[in-house]
This record gives C-alpha cells, sequence and structure tokens, in this order.
C-alpha cells in the first residue's frame, strides 16, 4: 500500500470506529451528530485512499488544496478498481447531505432513518475496503463489538412515510411545532441525495415543502425523487446487510434553478443550485477520459444526442460566450458505449463533414439521429 494511502486508510477506519462507537452509546444527546460527522468523514478518507492507490490526483491545480467529499465521490465513480455503482453514489451523497445540516444547521433524524443509513454505511465501507485493499471491516474490529438495535432495519418509504405524517401533524393550526417539523422536513430533503446528484437543501426548499404539506398534497407529490427508493436488507442479527436502491423511475420532476418563484406543484422540493458542479466536465475532458480524440468524442456525442439531452449538458453563458458542459451521467453513457459498440462505425456515421459531402444514415444501435446529419 502506498504510503499516503496508508494513511488515509488509517483516518477512514478510525472515523468509522468512532461513528460506530457513537451508534451504540446510549446517551442521546448529540449523538446523531457524531455518527454522521464521521460516517461521512470516514468515505472521504476511504475514498481519497482508493484514489491515490489507484495513482488518480486529489488535489485540485486552482487551489492546491485536496479535492472535497463530492469530488471523490465522481472520481470514484471513474475508478476502475473501485467500481462505485449510482446507488452506492446515492448513499454516500446521502450521508453528506445529512451531515452537513447537522454540522453547518440542523435537522431532525428519526431512529429508523439513521439506523438504515448507519447500517447502510457500514455495508458499503466494507465492500470498498475490500474492492481496493483486500481487506474487511471486521478484520479492525476487537471481537468484543456489538451491533445492537431496538429497532430491526425497515423498508425506506416506510420511514419516510412515517416523518411525513409527524411533519403534517406539527404543522396542523396552533400546535406550535413549526421549528420541529422543518427540522424534519430537512432530513427528508437531504434524502433526496440518493437520486440525485449535488442536491442541497436551503431555506427556500424547506418553505415549498411546507407549503406542499399545508396544502395537503401527498408525499408522492412534494418528493417525486424518493418514490423510486428502496432499502435491500439480506442477512440477520450481526450479518444484516442493507443496501439503498433505486429500483424505478420517479415521476416527472422539474428543475428549480435558484431565485425562482415557481410554484412546487409536481416539481421536486431540492433545487439543484450549483449547476456548475453538476456539469463540470468539458468536451475535451470528455474526450480525455474516454481516451479518445476530439473529433471522435463529437462524433460519439452526436450518435447519442448527448448535447439535446438536458440531464447530460448545460450550456453556461457568461456575456457573449457560450460554453457546453457536461456531467458524469454523459461521461458514464459514453464509455459504456465504447465498450460495446464499435468506435470505427460510429466514426463512418458521425464525423464531421468532408468538403460538405452528407455523411449516411446511420443504423448502429441508440442512436439519437436516425438520419444523416
Amino acid at each position: 500500500m502506498k504510503a499516503t494511502a496508508k494513511r488515509l486508510h488509517t483516518k477512514a477506519l478510525s472515523s468509522m470506529r468512532t461513528a460506530i462507537t457513537a451508534f451504540n452509546n446510549p446517551q442521546d444527546d448529540g449523538r446523531a451528530t457524531v455518527v454522521l460527522l464521521h460516517l461521512q468523514h470516514a468515505f472521504e478518507m476511504l475514498l481519497k485512499a482508493a484514489l491515490v492507490q489507484g495513482g488518480v490526483k486529489v488535489f485540485d491545480k486552482r487551489s492546491g488544496r485536496s479535492i472535497g467529499f463530492e469530488a471523490a465521490v465522481n472520481q470514484a465513480c471513474q475508478l476502475a478498481s473501485l467500481k462505485v455503482t449510482q446507488d452506492e453514489a446515492g448513499t454516500l451523497r446521502a450521508i453528506d447531505a445529512l451531515r452537513d445540516d447537522e454540522q453547518h444547521w440542523f435537522n431532525d433524524v428519526s431512529e429508523g432513518l439513521l439506523y438504515l443509513h448507519a447500517r447502510a454505511a457500514v455495508t458499503l465501507f466494507d465492500e470498498l475496503l475490500y474492492r481496493v485493499f483486500k481487506e474487511k471491516l471486521a478484520d479492525h474490529l476487537p471481537n468484543r463489538v456489538l451491533p445492537v438495535s431496538t429497532e430491526p432495519p425497515q423498508d425506506l418509504l416506510t420511514l419516510v412515510d412515517r416523518e411525513y405524517a409527524k411533519i403534517a401533524e406539527l404543522l396542523r393550526p396552533r400546535r406550535r411545532a413549526r421549528g420541529d417539523a422543518r427540522a424534519k422536513i430537512r432530513t427528508l430533503l437531504a434524502l433526496e441525495a440518493h437520486v440525485g446528484e449535488d442536491s442541497k437543501v436551503s431555506d427556500a426548499d424547506v418553505d415549498r415543502v411546507e407549503k406542499g404539506i399545508k396544502a395537503s398534497k401527498g408525499r408522492e407529490q412534494v418528493f417525486p425523487k424518493l418514490n423510486p427508493l428502496a432499502a435491500n436488507v439480506t442477512g440477520e442479527g450481526l450479518t444484516v446487510k442493507v443496501k439503498i436502491v433505486k429500483q424505478a423511475e420517479a415521476l416527472p420532476v422539474r428543475l428549480v434553478r435558484d431565485g425562482s418563484d415557481d410554484e412546487v406543484d409536481e416539481a421536486a422540493a431540492v433545487r439543484e443550485v450549483d449547476l456548475q458542479k453538476k456539469f463540470h466536465w468539458s468536451f475535451y475532458d470528455l474526450a480525455d477520459k474516454l481516451g479518445i480524440t476530439r473529433p471522435r468524442a463529437t462524433a460519439l456525442r452526436r450518435h447519442l444526442g448527448i448535447d439535446s439531452r438536458p440531464d447530460y449538458v448545460h450550456v453556461f453563458e457568461f456575456g457573449s460566450q457560450r460554453h457546453n458542459r457536461y456531467s458524469d451521467n454523459a461521461l458514464t453513457l459514453m464509455r459504456d458505449t465504447l465498450e460495446q459498440l464499435d468506435m470505427a462505425e460510429i466514426w463512418k456515421y458521425h464525423r464531421p463533414r468532408n468538403g460538405g459531402n452528407p455523411r449516411p444514415a446511420c443504423t448502429q444501435p441508440g442512436c439519437a439521429n436516425t438520419e444523416a446529419s
């Protein structure tokens, strides 16, 4: 193991042990805060240890500082030795979102939701540790550790619906419990990080959710992004494993940008405010990451229709200049397509025009353009 990776690996295990100790603490004062802070830190250190071990640079060229949690997750999704899936990345982002409010403001995480995410964190940490370093978490814990919970793991949406009902009750007239309700709302908003990149919770988000609940809207309307989530629980007792997965597509979600006065209606309660974090790849970066020339990367984007899909591209305008930037989803789709199809065939149909001659119509599977372009 590389020396730097070893130091980060040691810090990751230390924070995970602290989180486990805090979770089993019979005293509730500050317990959730300690658990979430150390779970997030454990994963950040583990991901950076894996990236360093895999030869990936973890320092930002502009600031000279190590990358943050979000950037580490994005890099880990691209690292072959880690192979972090979208469901796993969602779990990492949700833990980070829950931690964010605990550290910088406050929320109210129910025992059921805390247990489910703590157990999912232990499951994922153990798997990532083995993928990169061929170690099990149990190898770093004394035999006397006894994970105990008075509440068995429950389905995620069952817990969400229970919290939603509690919020509605707290917001009833003359209850004078609005502060408690808004703390619980923040927790449910943070859970949308399971299915959305860079989902940040703001007071405007909480206001919209509160308004929707007071209008007697159902949880499916106010939190459409949570609809496809489920907890996959296997094993029992000491061997129980929890994975939070996305089972199906959610209801249509409308993006509400920062400063918008749009009504919540059918839109998700979380706004993706910092689009520069979601769409952070240039078309040069895409080509370099895929290991192909820039003209071929352009042909591949044309084949997939990426430049016309809002989940994959965003056009940033700076005065008279316009710059296309691409998301991790675009990079993943292009990489998967390269593995499945013949790039030479895609190039034949979508290469830049030569002397104005038209290209033949593309017959390759998955082509977004059925006619010659």
